[in-house]
């Protein structure tokens, strides 16, 4: 399988053969199993001595006819703090358990249950990463997960590969170069765009939303910075920058890219 590299003006300059990984069958039962064994949570509960910090002279005992009980009190036998005492009259309060004012919650959530133990076999990251990085060459795929493509002609081949000198670029030089490889369609999709959240979302840390993007694949030792979309290195290229949303990410490698991630995927 062979593609056209584009050069600093936006042409296709010469030819390449690409690694056999971008011909790989698609294997999307996998990359999702990946990409669930590679789901984070933050983990999040109240403190373990919450509702036990009470600052009060002492709690009161449970035991039968014993001096500082509740036994002939008429009250009921839950834990309590003593506020204060006269002789051995005592002022009590409710405390530490959940039905008392300043007591631990009932249910509260539990670490354990948000931290992910799922593990994946090493061959079955392997077919996922292939998987992948074919879903990137294969254009049926990329128009089915942009909803803006449907019914749209691309006369582009995937995946679309760039030489590494046009990293070199100033961000305006890059910007304009990309529209024209792009056209106007994939270029709107590819750069990022940050909008207002419609509903209470707004209220409760979610105010904005931003699209993915497309993905800029560049080699270890090349440098490029730009918010306009995201970049990752080849070493560090893993399943879930390449799959986000689904199979068919609009991605761009540069030529060392390709390079590496042929001595890395094999």
């Amino acid at each position: 399988m062979k593609t056209l590299i584009y050069n600093k003006e936006g042409k296709k300059s010469k030819e390449i053969e690409l690694p056999s990984f971008f011909s790989e069958k698609i294997r999307e039962d996998i990359v999702a199993k990946v990409l669930e064994v590679k789901k984070i949570k933050q983990p999040y509960s109240p403190s373990p001595v919450a509702g036990k910090q009470h600052s009060a002279s002492g709690n009161i005992q449970h035991t039968r006819s014993v001096w500082k009980t509740m036994q002939g009190k008429g009250i009921s036998r839950i834990p309590r703090k003593i506020m204060s005492r006269r002789g051995s009259q005592f002022n009590w309060e409710g405390a530490e358990i959940p039905n008392t004012k300043g007591g631990r919650r009932a249910h509260p959530p539990k670490i354990e249950s948000m931290i992910n133990t799922k593990k994946v076999n090493k061959k079955e990251m392997l077919i996922a990463i292939k998987s992948a990085l074919s879903a990137t060459a294969d254009k049926k795929l990329i128009i089915e997960k942009y909803e803006s493509l449907k019914d749209k002609k691309l006369d582009i081949n995937f995946p679309i590969i760039i030489e590494s000198s046009i990293l070199k670029l100033k961000i305006k030089e890059f910007q304009s170069l990309l529209k024209n490889i792009l056209g106007n369609d994939l270029f709107e999709i590819g750069i990022r765009k940050k909008k207002v959240r419609a509903g209470k979302g707004k209220l409760r840390g979610r105010r904005y939303k931003r699209n993915a993007g497309l993905l800029l694949v560049i080699g270890k030792g090349e440098e490029f910075k730009t918010g306009l979309f995201e970049i990752k290195k080849s070493n560090s290229l893993n399943v879930t920058d390449l799959a986000k949303g689904g199979l068919g990410r609009l991605v761009i490698f540069s030529e060392e890219a390709i390079k590496e991630l042929e001595e890395r995927i094999k």
